[in-house]
């Protein structure tokens, strides 16, 4: 079956009004059309915004938060099933519309970030599950005309406990519908989840497995046109000139378009698009700062390292302490610009009518799409649909609507549906970096080997969307020394101010701040003469949340045993999204080649209640291949006042060949819930570079920790 007939259904329906029928290729089923067999539609009724059950029995869950792989599609509407006593076999999820009735609680906006889908979601849903659950129940007491409190809920069914007979939720699914919700309905506690906790197979897996699983990158829609647009080799560079007539000249070549961002090119595939682009012969002006590169920026980041920062924190008195310390030591440490390299390039459809817009998006962030199209077409919020797809990586590059913007304006100039795909290269180029980030740290060690002083300055630039407090970028400190008990503490912040746009990416400031922070901890360590676990597991002495998780990784990994063939143990701890995680790498290393091997990695992990552990353990064993990949490989080059990497041949990522396998363990623990998405990422990269400094004694500061380096040793 084409993809353009199943979306030409979907569009029909969703613009209507959202159906279970509507979702179901989303998950798996198929729209037929012609003279095939239409599969019956049954009767549905909703109970509220989030839950539909049919005749039949088989309950919808909406999830208002974007699926990149994290697993939502599964945990969300477990959270429900559980409250509502559902038969978890009839159970299917379906993104959600967009709009305020589905915005997060805790932030005012539908947007998935932060590790925080399940944190924010579980006591809404957990509510939207009891409501309907206590509704079902009043339809079937007033059907048998008995008391209510005679009725209990059994795996989709109400029970008379007194007659022993059920009705199942499909057949009072109509009448509980409508009844009025309960304000406050009662919970199930812990101790009778039969659900959450459990391992449950993820909803979104065979639509995946089967190819029917529907991404942005797959959308067709009557009448549509493909996109590309030809953007500035360097930040602020405008077009100069291009032949637009060579381009018009290609085969199946629409429009040649101006935006915002460049040249647009429209056509009636994306091999012509493409075709058109370089056709085009564009002429860049300079741009903002035509010196710019790899070379410049890091002598720039270390004259903005001798600059005055403003204070981001501050305990006791970290300069009086340093100065009269028994043992004062001090190091600078760097890190590079990363790219996201989603495996699905950035992509939108956009359908800009006079009355109405469209957008078929693997978004992050409907709120922004929405905000975005009102504010190009000058439609109201509610004249925008976004219809959520599920989306090939995040990671938080997708929080961004840069590429929603091109679509919008795109399709509004040429009045057609408009499909827009970024090449590869174009995802490099103009992608929102994790920023780069120098810091320079001083330690002070009184004469028994403790910790009494930590001055930290840090420069790292903003990310673009996040607010500056009091010139600070708060996701830039974010995770510096959040747990450790350090009597006197300064952190300061000095923005760069640079030209390359930064954005979110995964962990944030997590990611940056935990290596520089546990590799210099380990220093510490060394420099008191004293093991790297013991000397964390005293300064965490009122946090036993993040003692246990050190000492179950010590556990797990063997700390302090004798390796063979040369092997070595590196140990990190880290605290961030509500959850904490220690990392233990056993690591190997041939010196004279620079090469460096990472076999086993020891991550267990505190994060409060587990609605899922096996997607849990996905989370964290993802963290920590892609902050690996980070460590070992991965940083943007600049040349010419722009971005010079532009795809796998010069921005490698690690290959399944040198992933190393990854023990997660889980601990039980009455803490509040964390998130998972991230928190695994962040400690991998101190745990391999402290286990590089046991194996040879050399101590490397900068990322990524690439053969030269190792030689070098520095």
């Amino acid at each position: 079956m084409k993809r353009t007939a199943k979306l030409a259904v979907i569009a029909g329906v969703i613009g209507a009004g959202l159906t279970l029928l509507a979702l179901t290729p989303l998950l798996g089923h198929r729209i037929t059309k012609g003279k095939a067999k239409r599969r019956r539609r049954l009767p549905a009724w909703n109970l509220n915004r989030w839950i539909r059950i049919n005749s039949a029995g088989d309950v919808t869950v909406f999830v208002n938060k974007s699926d990149m792989g994290q697993g939502v599609f599964t945990s969300l509407p477990m959270i429900v099933a559980e409250e509502l006593d559902a038969d978890w076999t009839k159970i299917s999820a379906a993104p959600s519309p967009s709009g305020e009735g589905y915005a997060d609680p805790a932030w005012g906006m539908q947007l998935t970030g932060g590790s925080t889908s399940v944190m924010h979601m579980f006591d809404p849903l957990r509510r939207a599950g009891a409501a309907a659950r206590e509704m079902l129940i009043g339809a079937a007491a007033d059907t048998w005309g008995v008391d209510r409190s005679r009725c209990a809920t059994r795996k989709g069914a109400v029970l008379d406990t007194k007659t022993g007979a059920t009705l199942a939720y499909g057949r009072l699914a109509a009448k509980a519908s409508t009844l009025l919700p309960q304000k406050d309905p009662p919970f199930k506690g812990p101790h009778s989840y039969t659900l959450i906790g459990q391992s449950l197979p993820r909803l979104d897996i065979p639509a995946k497995v089967n190819s029917t699983a529907m991404f942005g990158i797959d959308v067709s829609l009557p009448g549509m046109v493909y996109a590309d647009v030809a953007r500035p080799p360097a930040y602020g560079a405008k077009p100069i000139s291009c032949d637009m007539e060579a381009a018009g000249q290609i085969a199946g070549v629409h429009r040649v378009v101006p935006i915002d961002s460049g040249i647009a090119v429209t056509a009636h595939s994306i091999t012509a698009a493409w075709k058109a682009k370089k056709a085009l012969k564009v002429k860049w002006s300079a741009g903002f700062d035509p010196e710019l590169s790899t070379e410049t920026l890091k002598t720039r980041f270390l004259e903005w390292l001798e600059k005055n920062g403003k204070t981001a924190r501050q305990t006791g008195n970290a300069e009086s302490a340093l100065s009269s310390a028994a043992k004062r030591i001090e190091a600078i440490y760097r890190l590079p610009y990363l790219a996201h390299l989603c495996m699905e390039p950035m992509n939108c459809t956009a359908h800009v009518r006079k009355t109405e817009c469209d957008l078929w998006a693997p978004t992050q962030n409907q709120s922004g799409c929405i905000d975005a199209a009102s504010r190009i077409t000058g439609l109201r919020p509610e004249q925008v649909r976004v219809h959520t797809t599920y989306l090939g990586g995040g990671f938080g590059r997708r929080a961004e609507v840069d590429f929603v913007e091109e679509a919008i304006q795109i399709s509004r100039e040429t009045g057609r549906p408009v499909k827009l795909i970024w090449t590869r290269e174009d995802d490099v180029k103009s992608d929102f970096f994790r920023p780069g980030n120098v810091c320079r740290i001083r330690g002070g060690l009184d004469e028994n080997g403790r910790l009494v002083a930590w001055s930290h300055k840090i420069v790292c630039g903003p990310v673009w969307m996040s607010k500056m407090e009091d010139g600070i970028s708060p996701d830039a400190v974010d995770g510096i020394l959040s747990q450790y008990a350090v009597q006197n503490l300064e952190i300061l912040y000095v923005d760069p101010e640079v030209v390359i746009p930064s954005g979110y990416w995964r962990s944030v400031g997590n990611s940056q701040n935990a290596f520089t922070v546990e590799s210099f901890m380990d220093e510490l360590a060394h420099a008191a003469g004293r093991d790297p676990l013991e000397f964390r597991l005293e300064l965490l002495k009122n946090v036993p949340a993040g003692r246990r998780v050190l000492e179950a990784a010590a556990d797990k990994s063997g700390w302090g045993r004798e390796l063979e063939n040369g092997r070595s143990l590196g140990l990190a701890y880290h605290y961030c999204f509500g959850s904490h995680v220690a990392n233990v790498a056993e690591i190997s290393m041939d010196r004279e080649k620079g090469k460096l091997g990472v076999h086993r990695v020891v991550s267990v992990v505190n994060c409060g209640l587990p609605v899922n552990p096996e997607i849990i353990r996905a989370q964290i064993r993802g963290g920590v291949i892609m902050g690996l990949s980070a460590a070992l490989l991965e940083e943007v080059r600049f040349r010419g006042g722009g971005a010079e990497s532009s795809n796998f041949k010069d921005y490698p990522i690690l290959r399944m060949s040198d992933a190393p396998r990854v023990e997660v363990h889980i601990l039980k623990s009455g803490e509040p819930m964390g998130g998972v998405g991230e928190p695994g990422l962040p400690p991998i990269a101190p745990a391999v570079a402290n286990g590089v400094f046991r194996a040879t004694g050399v101590r490397l500061r900068e990322l990524p920790l690439t053969p030269e380096r190792i030689k070098s040793g520095s």
